[in-house]
């Protein structure tokens, strides 16, 4: 596909940027000035709105200038290519393009990869109309646009156009809902992006994930000052279980008399299971417990490695969306691994069979891909509640915040002792950062309901919506069940999972939390709390 887009549209866009952050200057300018006095305006709180409105106003300039960017690379690589002869041959078309990058390089002062890398996805991005003009119109930033180029790679122009159309097409069939591109940080624009990808991409997850598979390894990388990188690429629930493993083991090992943070940790102990040094008793008690209260997944033992070269099943307080057709084998449709993404079907299945006695399926309808209910055979309701919030949520529901670690804690949107009651419209995950930043600040979040979390509101007034999972209808079998059952599925994965009741489940102690809104305000826990620092979320 050709360049497309003009520069017309991001042009008015800057022009208007610009002129909208000159007005900004000069109203700042004028309440610096002491003129406005005896208006009876809060100054200090004014000129602090114009900062966040002229953060605001550069970031969509900065996008605007970023589609200018992109259009003028992609157009001078195609105006290179229409000057090259005809009848040129494919050295000479290829040092052409070699040298269009270079001078591309030479122009921005920056490297040839860095330059290559910008051509190609500004071709891509101009190549997709609704992705360049919302990067024109400064309603997502570069790295955004970024994101749709790394995604539709690989995938036919059809399968690209269809991706782009469910993410920025409002009237395409079943569209993205919640929070716009734009809305969305980076990363978390890209879990989505990916998951969609995943689910339509033309070869099933199975194969690729086969391919990938065999390129798993371990790599050492010496670093400065003395210190060096270990990674290990893997599959998706084993990383996801050593992650959690050694995190719950950390949070375990914290408290008065330990001096390292998580972040410093999760290393350490990492370092000494592989080292087969294991932990000491206290510490591995302590650990043990953590695991008790729920980790997440991690790998079974604290103490020493057991079984070279055998990985162990996930321990797993953790949820697998996986549809009931895909558990039962009938299709290779993805399952969601919480904390990681999709997942091939017969991963889901492993964890299944394979997995620790905290596993908690959770079953799709095969209507509208909602999820129907977690596995289980004996619950508290308080821990079923929790475990649905945790379903919905996916992660602490603060706008951009990431957080999926175990510790995530429920909270009352409306104050227990304001009349909020307890159930899922007032109930949401957060942080124990974004939790107490909720308790002593004009933080706002929104109402909840069944399906969707709640969008906040900043002490400003800006809004931030929700970030929605976006279900989609799972795959039937083909030819295998008959169409009248999809009119009675809450019914037909009743009975699958009836079926399924050998599964193991596993209780975890829900009480480890204390919820904020149930505290009096003379609790002695306060003064611990308020004492304790505000640091980014492990």
């Amino acid at each position: 596909m050709g360049i497309g887009g003009g520069a017309g549209v991001a042009l008015e866009g800057v022009h208007a940027s610009i002129a909208a952050l000159d007005a900004l200057e000069k109203e700042d300018a004028f309440l610096a000035s002491g003129a406005h006095a005896g208006v009876g305006m809060d100054v200090f709180q004014r000129r602090y709105e114009l900062c966040l409105e002229g953060l605001e106003l550069t970031a969509r300039l900065e996008a605007q200038l970023a589609a200018l960017k992109s259009r003028q690379a992609g157009r001078a690589v195609e105006l290179q290519q229409a000057m090259t002869p005809p009848d040129a041959s494919v050295e000479d078309r290829t040092y052409g393009d070699m040298s269009v990058v270079e001078e591309i390089a030479g122009v921005l002062t920056i490297s040839s990869a860095a330059a290559g890398a910008l051509v190609e996805h500004s071709r891509r991005i101009c190549s997709l109309p609704l992705v360049f003009d919302a990067l024109s119109a400064g309603d997502m930033s570069w790295q955004h646009a970024r994101i749709v180029a790394d995604e539709t790679e690989g995938l036919t122009t059809e399968g690209a156009l269809a991706l782009v159309a469910h993410f920025f097409d409002p009237d395409a069939p079943q569209p993205a809902r919640g929070a716009a591109p734009g809305e969305l940080v980076p990363s978390r624009f890209r879990a989505k992006v990916r998951s969609w990808r995943e689910r339509h991409h033309p070869e099933s997850i199975e194969k690729r994930h086969a391919k990938s598979a065999a390129d798993r390894r371990l790599e050492y990388t010496p670093d400065r000052d003395g210190m060096a990188w270990v990674s290990l690429y893997l599959p998706g629930d084993t990383a996801c279980a050593i992650w959690n493993r050694t995190t719950a083991i950390a949070r375990g090992l914290q408290g008065p008399a330990e001096p390292r943070t998580l972040t410093q940790l999760r290393p350490d102990i990492a370092a000494s299971l592989l080292l087969g040094a294991g932990v000491n008793h206290g510490a591995r008690n302590t650990a043990v417990h953590a695991e008790e209260d729920g980790p997440g997944p991690g790998v079974q033992g604290t103490q020493g490695v057991t079984g070279i070269g055998k990985v162990p099943a996930p321990r797993a307080d953790v949820l697998v969306t996986v549809p009931v057709f895909a558990l039962l084998g009938a299709t290779d449709e993805p399952a969601v691994l919480d904390g990681f993404g999709p997942i091939p079907a017969s991963m889901a299945r492993r964890l299944v069979t394979d997995g620790a006695d905290s596993f908690y399926r959770v079953l799709v309808d095969p209507r509208d891909g909602a999820p129907l209910e977690i596995g289980r055979k004996n619950y508290r309701l308080s821990g079923a509640i929790k475990r649905w919030i945790r379903m919905r949520d996916t992660k602490c529901t603060f706008p951009g915040c990431t957080n999926r670690t175990p510790d995530n804690e429920t909270d009352h949107l409306q104050a227990w002792q304001h009349g909020g009651t307890t159930n899922v419209s007032n109930l949401a995950q957060l942080c124990p950062k974004h939790h107490r930043l909720k308790h002593h600040t004009r933080w706002t979040p929104d109402p909840a309901n069944k399906n969707e979390p709640p969008g906040w509101t900043s002490p400003t007034g800006r809004h931030y919506n929700p970030e929605h999972p976006d279900p989609e209808p799972t795959h039937w079998p083909p030819g295998t069940w008959s169409p009248l059952l999809q009119w009675d599925a809450p019914a037909v994965c009743h009975c699958l999972e009836a079926s399924l009741e050998n599964l193991p489940q596993w209780e975890p102690d829900d009480d480890r939390y204390v919820d904020l809104d149930d505290l009096p305000a003379d609790d002695p826990l306060w003064a611990e709390l308020l004492a304790t620092p505000l640091v980014p979320s492990g």
